[in-house]
């Protein structure tokens, strides 16, 4: 099985103006001031405070990081294995290295991304990733080594930020939010005036012992979690797409949802919020993909209850050779957060018939559990 993907990106000069008095550290003069008044940088300590937690199970991760003081020496330090993904122009890094090295974590498909710095990290770290449309693409933890810290993607500590990750690591379901990446104006911070605004949202695992200030989940029930669920995946249907769904009553709540007829023990297709095909055998999706092959096709799949299998029970329809046309990219996780508790902990389970396609679905995924809330799990051969 392949290793976990942990990005890393350290701001090497974060919270470089906290400890002079100047409430911030962006921009080229105001760390030249910050140097001239002493200030040494703390990014570095701090995300080697994080990542010490993850010494313990180094074996089960690799480390994806950008060269010298952007992470590759926290990694040094600290004897875990990595890979380099960038290597900076210059030696005094600025935030374009930031936006750059997240391109470079998408590349690479990280799991989780550690990024330690301030709000001006996060805002740059958001900017990256909505800039590649990729916002829903990874998973983040803050390291808070800024001045500012008012996001709410930053854990409370360094410590528990690394405590976290070791648990996700380490196969802990953990349900997924939406948190403000927020920002005030330094100039008018330092004049005694905070002007606060919010640039965005980026996704951070919900737990209120090691996240700061997250926002709350709604109480579950389970019909209203399916409803929940399927009013998110039709939110998201995007014009001219093949949705293949099915087959449960998780996917069925979404033909509810849409006002169409559905096969609850088979798949079947949805364009433009329109049924296109009912209750298809492998050959009729083969054949739907041909039809259509112009455009970008979709798995819709949910998690058998107890059992925890993906692929290869009551959907088999959904072929090794459907799955591999459609992308393993294009695959939406649905379940329950209950269903996903009732598994105490253990992986999710595929049994397409083709080992090697086994193989490249296992992993962390991210499993839509209610109205735009999400866990990342494992899934396992």
């Amino acid at each position: 099985m392949s290793l976990f993907k942990l990005g890393l990106i350290v701001n090497p000069v974060a919270g470089i103006g906290g400890r002079v008095g100047l409430k911030g550290s962006d921009g080229k003069a105001i760390r030249e001031t910050a140097f001239e008044r002493g200030a040494s940088a703390l990014a570095a300590e701090r995300s080697a405070q994080a990542l010490q937690s993850l010494v313990a199970c180094k074996g089960l991760f690799e480390v994806f990081t950008i060269a010298g003081a952007m992470g590759q020496q926290v990694a040094q330090q600290l004897n875990l294995p990595y890979q380099l993904l960038l290597q900076p122009a210059t030696e005094q890094t600025e935030a374009s290295d930031t936006r750059q090295a997240v391109e470079e974590m998408l590349k690479a498909e990280v799991d989780l991304l550690l990024f330690a710095g301030g709000d001006g990290t996060a805002r740059d770290v958001y900017k990256a990733l909505a800039e590649c449309h990729a916002l829903e693409s990874v998973s983040v933890i803050g390291i808070p080594a800024g001045c500012k810290i008012h996001s709410s993607v930053y854990a409370v500590s360094p410590r528990h930020a690394g405590e976290l990750a070791a648990a996700i690591i380490q196969g802990q379901a953990v349900r997924l939010v939406e948190a403000d990446v927020m920002d005030i104006d330094e100039v008018a911070f330092r004049q005694g005036v905070v002007k606060a605004r919010r640039y965005g949202g980026l996704w951070v695992p919900q737990d209120n012992q090691h996240m700061q200030g997250l926002k709350q989940g709604a109480i579950e029930h389970s019909s209203l979690a399916l409803q929940n669920m399927a009013l998110t995946v039709i939110e998201q249907m995007q014009p001219d797409v093949l949705y293949f769904v099915g087959s449960g009553s998780t996917p069925a709540a979404i033909m509810q949802e849409l006002g169409l007829e559905n096969s609850l023990l088979g798949i079947d297709l949805v364009i433009n919020h329109q049924l296109i095909g009912s209750d298809l055998t492998e050959q009729q999706i083969l054949n739907y993909l041909d039809q259509y092959s112009a455009l970008e096709a979709r798995i819709i799949v949910t998690v058998i209850g107890g059992q925890g299998i993906v692929f290869g029970r009551g959907n088999q329809q959904l072929s090794p050779e459907v799955i591999r046309r459609i992308g393993l990219k294009n695959i939406d996780y649905l379940a329950t957060a209950e269903k996903i508790r009732q598994l105490e902990g253990r992986a999710l389970r595929l049994d397409t018939g083709d080992e090697a396609l086994n193989a490249e679905l296992s992993g962390m995924v991210r499993i839509l559990t209610g109205y735009d809330e999400y866990m990342l799990y494992k899934i396992s051969i």
